[in-house]
């Protein structure tokens, strides 16, 4: 079957693929991971960092996996094999396909998580949830943790299956802007708090004595999860681009949206915990605890404790569910370009395939408990292989793909298509040639160093 005849989806508008790519980059990582992040290697030196980084390490990497997509109108192992035929460009292409493959399953089982908590605070459950046993009890239940993964899992692909505009762009246009009116919602109930004002100097305002080194590589290793970096999901999104839209215009929205979600977040989070624990910031280096255990018992504290876990819960569920979508287009669109797939068969398939992968995460802390891989429950797992090996291996091949093959160029006609600008030419090019291969290979080392035990992140 020749994949070239059949006609590509696409999105309606630039807003579509703006909200889309953003839905895409706003996930459980801005949530959780940024906020948790900021408190232990220095609040506002932290957010400068993670700001400058954005505004150039992101950005180039932005521009370079849309322009790719758009240049091709593939997905990530189409749009490699254009530009060459060995094993390097098939290697390239293919684990930026199998990245989502393998992380949507895992992600879904926490945004059943987080699905689980929406409604048990619905029902009135916020004393119930602030209890210490309550979080640890749910994970290891087994069944009804399996449950709550298929119900997520399910409605993700559901709106997968429904195709680019009628379910993607549809749905990430009506969640993004909601998403960001619920975000400033408790941001600015979370800062009115007692004593939450110390939260706020400390994450907006820069401490250059809580700088180090590792206040940059956990700020690159955020903004590398956070942004949707090597995930083949800008190549396939790029790809639904007409070539009317402006590549670097949609890419500095697409930074804004991110941005301001993850500041948002830390003005949701850092302030409130501020407050409930009398200004110890070593609280909220609970890590992924933080949303699951910490926050309920900020909630469980205050009087409009009920309505805000609705709420924050909320928000968190709508930021799961935009990226978990992104993932699996990724992965189906991959199947249909490759195999001759129809949009009908490759959800069906890529669902069983993250039920399957799913189920081992949802049940690695219950009945799977005993078994580890490499020491680690499957969820652990996963979440090391893609984001600490996979990731990294795939950004340092789109580097080369750029520089060795494509050329800065041709991304830079890609660009300006039609009279776009492309103001940031030098900072692209700069980037691309030597310092973005350089921080991969920080991110990289770093990673796996520390899961080693190397050194400590």
């Amino acid at each position: 079957m020749n994949n070239d005849s059949k006609k590509r989806s696409s999105f309606s508008s630039k807003l579509g693929f703006i909200l889309s790519a953003a839905g895409s980059a706003v996930g459980l990582g801005n949530i959780w991971r940024f906020p948790y992040l900021a408190a232990k290697y220095g609040g506002g030196i932290f957010l400068l960092v993670y700001l400058l980084l954005v505004l150039t390490f992101g950005y180039t990497m932005i521009v370079a996996e849309s322009a790719i997509g758009r240049m091709t109108k593939k997905s990530p192992v189409g749009a490699y094999r254009h530009f060459g035929k060995d094993w390097m460009f098939r290697a390239g292409g293919w684990m930026n396909a199998v990245i989502p493959l393998l992380i949507v399953p895992y992600y879904s089982v926490i945004g059943g998580w987080v699905l689980k908590y929406l409604v048990a605070y619905c029902h009135g459950e916020a004393q119930a949830l602030a209890a210490d046993s309550y979080f640890s009890g749910f994970i290891s239940s087994g069944l009804p943790v399996e449950l709550w993964f298929l119900l997520f899992a399910l409605t993700t692909m559901g709106i997968i299956y429904m195709g680019v505009q009628n379910g993607i762009e549809r749905v990430s246009s009506f969640m993004m802007p909601l998403l960001v009116v619920l975000a400033a919602v408790i941001a600015v109930y979370s800062m009115s708090r007692p004593g939450a004002l110390a939260g706020v100097r400390y994450f907006l305002v820069p401490d250059l004595s809580r700088f180090s080194w590792m206040t940059v590589v956990a700020a690159m290793g955020q903004m590398f999860y956070s942004l949707s970096i090597a995930m083949g999901i800008l190549v396939t999104f790029g790809s639904y681009m007409k070539d009317d839209f402006s590549i670097e215009s949609a890419t500095e929205n697409v930074e804004t949206f991110d941005t301001m979600i993850a500041i948002l977040a830390g003005l949701m989070i850092i302030p409130a915990v501020f407050a409930f624990s009398g200004g110890d910031p070593g609280v909220l280096k609970a890590g992924p605890s933080l949303m699951f255990i910490t926050m309920p018992k900020i909630f469980a504290s205050m009087g409009f404790g009920t309505g805000a876990g609705i709420i924050f819960f909320l928000l968190v569920f709508f930021a799961a569910l935009t990226s978990s979508i992104a993932l699996s287009e990724s992965a189906v669109s991959t199947c249909e370009d490759e195999f001759g797939w129809s949009r009908k068969k490759a959800s069906i398939i890529v669902a069983a395939v993250m039920l399957l992968l799913g189920t081992l995460s949802a049940l690695g802390y219950g009945p799977l408990a005993m078994v580890r891989v490499v020491g680690m429950q499957f969820l652990d797992f996963f979440d090391f292989l893609t984001n600490s090996v996979m990731m990294p291996l795939a950004a340092m091949a789109t580097c080369l793909l750029v520089v060795r093959v494509i050329g800065v160029d041709r991304i830079a006609e890609e660009l300006m298509k039609n009279g776009a600008k492309f103001r940031r030419r030098r900072v692209f090019n700069f980037m691309i040639k030597y310092l973005c291969p350089f921080f991969v290979a920080i991110i990289l080392f770093s990673s796996v160093a520390s899961v080693l035990g190397w050194i400590s992140i």
